[in-house]
């Protein structure tokens, strides 16, 4: 074959491959745009808080952004005191020693069972190692979810983690308690008003009295007149909830209404654990709360404008 041929037999060939590539590429279509990334690892500013759902719940998780949850053991004797040891370990695996105290402890650990009748709010004492421990006192065999609340030296959002402990034994489950708006502990009578609404910030205020009178001496505890859990029926999960005011601000007073902010990430049935302290005495009053349902956004009017009439 000569040159001429040859150069004709390259570019007629060329132009065939161009062609094909050209119909595959029409008919697969072009390349996909990158994925964007999940939304536990996206940058929260990119979506308005009250629109995030469940990053409102912690402790459904035993590791988050890299740090992670160990407990020396995991099943324990029931009916009796226990001692709790835990780390928390950083990211890059070794225990955490360095936290930011938050409401003047460096961590919170909560243990409550699946059920959610028991409810401990205890304060570990933490070795130089970064090693936990807590004493506990397990009433019944079931399973329980130990939660550990806290703000690492090198963070700025709190972290919750949480993990299974199992208590071996007899489990009778029982259904979740149903209290109504008013409880008594101890003695003291106490009264929520407000409500739950899935998504909104909503404020809960807890009104104390005794013996028919309003208590108005709360001692500050954990740097507010009241601690206030709020786990979630069915998983456990954990929300923050902030205090309204503090003592010593100016404006909250010790009692006998002790107020806090907070969203429900979903519908359903939610278990308030609120702690006060008086007279040198810390109690805890239980509470059910079924989530209200939100406000209907205004729908727009789906009637056909009357026909303006033409002009002459």
């Amino acid at each position: 074959m000569n040159t001429a041929l040859k150069v004709t037999a390259f570019a007629t060939g060329l132009a065939a491959a161009f062609t094909a590539a050209y119909g595959v590429g029409r008919a697969v279509g072009p390349a996909p745009a990158p994925a964007r990334p999940h939304a536990a690892h996206a940058d929260h500013a990119e979506e308005p808080a009250a629109a995030r759902g469940d990053d409102r719940v912690g402790g459904l998780q035993v590791a988050d952004r890299g740090y992670a949850l160990r407990l020396d053991r995991t099943v324990v004797p029931a009916d009796g005191p226990t001692e709790l040891g835990f780390r928390v370990l950083a990211p890059d695996g070794n225990p955490l020693t360095a936290y930011r105290p938050v409401h003047e402890k460096e961590l919170h650990l909560i243990v409550a069972n699946r059920d959610l009748t028991d409810f401990q709010h205890l304060h570990p004492v933490r070795a130089a190692d970064g090693t936990w421990t807590a004493p506990a006192t397990i009433a019944a065999a079931g399973d329980y979810r130990v939660f550990a609340d806290f703000t690492p030296a090198a963070e700025t959002e709190p972290l919750t983690l949480g993990a299974d402990l199992h208590a071996a034994g007899d489990y009778r489950p029982v259904a979740l308690p149903q209290t109504g708006r008013t409880v008594t502990v101890d003695g003291y009578t106490l009264t929520l008003t407000g409500d739950l609404t899935p998504g909104r910030p909503t404020r809960l205020a807890f009104t104390v009295s005794r013996d028919g009178r309003p208590v108005t001496d709360l001692d500050p505890y954990l740097a507010a007149y009241g601690h206030l859990v709020v786990l979630r029926a069915g998983d456990l999960g954990y929300l923050h909830v902030h205090p309204d005011g503090e003592p010593g601000d100016g404006t909250t007073a010790p009692g006998p209404e002790v107020d806090f902010t907070t969203t429900a990430p979903s519908p359903g049935d939610y278990r308030l654990f609120l702690d006060f302290q008086h007279g040198g005495t810390v109690h805890t009053a239980a509470f059910t709360l079924t989530t209200a349902q939100p406000p209907t956004p205004a729908q727009p009017s789906t009637a056909t404008p009357a026909a303006e009439p033409h002009g002459h």
